[in-house]
């Protein structure tokens, strides 16, 4: 008899693959699915923008990759005092003479960062603590989620302005206030389906081969609720996105990191919002395009958890 057992095909996840082949199954949801495709194409956009945003310089090549922001987006006066669109400057001038277009192709380096760092953090930390308490249960499940409840009462905005002020205004800082709110909803999604799967017959016969909590866990349970965290990594990215902007706009970014969200309290803070239309207007929108970028993304892997979906 062979000591080596594999999770059977779950109905509501699809086949289980593993490394480069499980990605590019997961992939071809989006085949057919246009919003979801359009989310990829956006996203994809904003990728290439944020690498190469500026100069890259391979030494030991002696080669430079130009970047694509036509002007350093921290130099004053490259034209004049709140220009409007021309063609030297496509999206205008700040208060300081500075190009818009180049601080939005900047910033969207910093957005990527933000969306994926926290994102990837809170869903890793969420993911296992919906694991770990629901495959344990008792105690440690009742421990767990009680933080989790004790999470869930802190708002937001009130706490990382707290966290933000006494640590100091720093990208680190904004991306740990978002982590320590962001993984409760993972969590607590992820505990749910683990404690359907726990009961399953290949978890029992994991168990019976004599299989650790360990393997159990990781090797059989996890699989199959991947796609559920995926799913809600694609909405942690676009909610960290929000939360960043908000916090830089209420003048809690990191001054030394230009963001679409540190654009936008600039604007605020010149008193141009009113008539500096070509100032504030690229930031939101791209805000706006981002996070539905993301959102389509996530609605076209919400079809993958939930099969009825693709029926509507």
């Amino acid at each position: 008899m062979s000591t080596e057992r594999t999770s059977p095909v779950d109905a509501a996840t699809g086949t289980i693959g593993n490394g480069v082949s499980y990605l590019r199954t997961k992939l071809e949801i989006f085949e057919g699915d246009r919003l979801g495709q359009i989310g990829l194409a956006i996203l994809a956009v904003f990728l290439f923008v944020g690498i190469f945003a500026r100069p890259y310089t391979i030494e030991f090549l002696n080669v430079t990759i130009p970047g694509l922001a036509p002007y350093d987006p921290t130099e004053r006066a490259v034209g004049g005092r709140l220009e409007g669109p021309s063609v030297a400057h496509p999206l205008g001038t700040t208060d300081m003479g500075r190009d818009v277009l180049s601080q939005l192709i900047a910033g969207t380096r910093v957005t990527l960062l933000v969306g994926s760092l926290a994102a990837f953090m809170a869903v890793f930390i969420g993911t296992n603590v919906g694991l770990i308490s629901a495959y344990f249960g008792g105690w440690v499940d009742d421990t767990l989620m009680r933080i989790t409840d004790v999470v869930y009462g802190v708002p937001f905005l009130p706490f990382a302005i707290v966290l933000v002020a006494i640590l100091g205004s720093s990208l680190v800082n904004i991306i740990i206030a978002i982590v320590l709110i962001l993984w409760r909803s993972t969590a607590r999604v992820i505990r749910s389906q683990v404690l359907s799967h726990k009961q399953r017959p290949y978890v029992e016969s994991a168990q019976a081969i004599g299989a650790g909590h360990v393997r159990i866990m990781y090797r059989h349970i996890l699989p199959n609720v991947l796609p559920l965290t995926f799913l809600y990594a694609a909405f942690a990215v676009a909610w960290a996105v929000i939360a960043e902007a908000s916090l830089s706009f209420l003048g809690f970014g990191d001054p030394n990191m230009l963001s679409w969200g540190e654009m936008i309290y600039n604007v605020y803070t010149a008193n141009a919002i009113r008539e500096a239309w070509w100032w504030v207007f690229p930031p939101g929108i791209a805000i706006m395009l981002f996070v539905m970028s993301v959102f389509f993304i996530g609605r076209t892997l919400e079809k993958e958890v939930n099969p009825e979906l693709k029926h509507q």
